[in-house]
């Protein structure tokens, strides 16, 4: 019995439409995230009588803003892609995120596309003719159309 070895083809690759949906819906989702745990702590320092927090986050620069923001970009597009080879955005466009060799991405990988996410810059790489971001590129991963790369994966690995 031959096998065959699985390739990721372009017609696999999620468009560009798919990319730009999944930056905007996972944004929506990430300042809901940032604004829930934000007002959670507020209510909590005002419970708890805790007024350095309640005046830190009353009182925060947009520096802090911005960094409090990222951390909570950086943990929520790990912990979904890790577990779940998607993020939230990626559940309504049906992609996700593979390997070359159509295999789940590790941790390192998932790890290396989250840190690449924070390049300055990184958002107009996609500006070219692909939908292949440099977060993508240097992970060596895939955003993929779901459904067409199930049945691909089914007709390599099926004799």
């Amino acid at each position: 019995m031959e096998h065959k070895k699985f390739t990721i083809t372009d017609d696999l690759l999620a468009s560009q439409g798919q990319r730009l949906a999944n930056l905007i819906i996972d944004l929506v989702v990430q300042y809901i995230i940032w604004i829930s745990i934000g007002e959670t702590i507020f209510i909590l320092a005002d419970v708890a009588s805790g007024s350095f927090l309640k005046t830190w986050i009353s009182t925060m620069g947009i520096l802090e803003k911005g960094i409090t923001f990222a951390i909570i970009s950086g943990f929520y597009y790990y912990l979904t892609e890790l577990y779940f080879s998607r993020s939230m955005a990626k559940f309504l466009t049906k992609t996700y995120i593979i390997m070359k060799d159509g295999s789940k991405p590790n941790y390192k990988s998932i790890l290396k596309r989250t840190l690449c996410r924070f390049i300055p810059f990184e958002i107009f790489s996609f500006l070219g003719g692909t939908a292949v971001g440099w977060h993508d590129s240097m992970s060596e991963t895939y955003v993929v159309k779901k459904q067409e790369f199930e049945k691909q994966k089914k007709i390599i690995i099926l004799p």
